[in-house]
């Protein structure tokens, strides 16, 4: 019997993932948690040998709770189930030691095969997904560009910025230009879109 633990917010989406697993003799659902810092305490309690992780998770996202579950408790693997469909966002996982990224939106079979694959010790990956990470490449901007660039999708104007991170404003236009250019974007607002896109954000 393979033991899960199933990290979801959404009530709705969690239940069904619960009964979809039930119908499975080899498979049981032995906690379930709605916030992502919950994940390593409740492992540690449970012992589960797949963790089924969603990326958006209140409190710690699914992403660093995996990573911190990696470390914690190596014998547990981990199975990424996002509606997250974004290449830097499979680069993330891939990068937090998970056994396995699946979007949401795969066949409800698949879901069961993929949690006996990354128990057994494979590695799960949605095939187109790959592929469009293979294609669109690393994130081009550097740690504080990234910083830059995130604050500004906060809502934070130059100067809160400048002020936050100790910098000039015109320090942090320089940096918000660069960004601009780097992501071939048309504005500071296209800029934030083509890096949440790419999972980069």
């Amino acid at each position: 019997m393979i033991r899960i633990l199933l990290a979801e917010d959404m009530h709705m989406v969690r239940g069904a993932l619960v009964a979809l697993l039930a119908l499975e003799r080899d498979l049981t659902v032995v906690a379930e948690v709605d916030r992502g810092d919950r994940i390593v305490p409740t492992a540690l309690e449970c012992r589960p040998d797949v963790a089924i992780i969603d990326v958006d998770l209140p409190g710690l996202d699914g992403l660093s709770a995996a990573a911190q579950l990696s470390r914690e408790l190596p014998s547990c693997r981990t199975l990424i189930l996002t509606s997250l469909g974004r290449p830097g966002t499979l680069r993330k996982a891939l990068a937090a030691q998970v056994g396995g990224f699946l979007l949401k939106d795969a066949p409800p079979d698949r879901l069961a095969d993929a949690v006996r694959d990354v128990r057994a010790g494979k590695r799960v990956i949605d095939p187109q997904l790959a592929l469009a990470a293979l294609d669109n490449g690393e994130n081009p901007l550097t740690p504080r560009e990234t910083e830059v660039l995130r604050m500004a999708a906060d809502g934070a104007e130059a100067a809160d910025i400048a002020r936050l991170l100790f910098l000039s404003v015109g320090t942090v236009r320089n940096y918000l230009t660069t960004v601009v250019t780097k992501l071939n974007a048309r504005n500071r607002v296209d800029a934030i879109r083509v890096a949440r896109e790419n999972g980069w954000l």
